[in-house]
């Protein structure tokens, strides 16, 4: 497997970024949306970069308090496999411990199947359902938690 590095993205990637939301998502964010979460410092916006440079993937975050809201993580299509997600996913809780988060959370589209395996392997569990919140097709999201305050005890 290629070397890789995840780091915080930069207002330049926003266009990039945008185009693997475009690959990814059926609503997917423009690319000014992405700059005004990159700009934005309750935001972190993480890529995972090819030993080129090539944004291979990203994923973001916001957080209030002591609570981080996962919104998207994502990797192109022929970059999948390579295990980039679990290492945005770490880089993501890394951040969290650093910035004492209590728990991180995220809601993921109730068939998607690997990405629950995923964030399943990584600690979150399944904590509620939210009826017909996705668009374009509607569908049921599970959220999904890891509670980090307790491993700290």
């Amino acid at each position: 497997m290629a070397e890789y590095l995840v780091s915080k993205a930069e207002t330049a990637d926003a266009a990039l970024i945008s185009a693997i939301e475009q690959e990814c998502f059926s609503l997917p964010l423009t690319a000014e949306q992405v700059a005004a979460q990159i700009d934005d410092e309750k935001y972190l916006i993480l890529c995972v970069r090819s030993d080129s440079g090539e944004i291979l993937g990203y994923a973001g975050m916001y957080y209030v308090l002591d609570e981080g809201y996962i919104t998207n993580v994502a990797v192109t299509a022929a970059s999948r496999r390579n295990h980039l997600a679990d290492a945005l996913i770490l880089k993501l809780l890394e951040i969290s411990d650093t910035l004492e988060l209590a728990f991180v959370t995220l809601e993921v589209r109730e068939s998607n199947l690997p990405a629950k395996s995923l964030y399943r392997k990584h600690g979150f569990e399944e904590v509620g359902l939210r009826k017909n919140y996705y668009q374009a097709p509607h569908e049921n999201a599970v959220i999904m938690t890891k509670y980090l305050s307790e491993e700290k005890n």
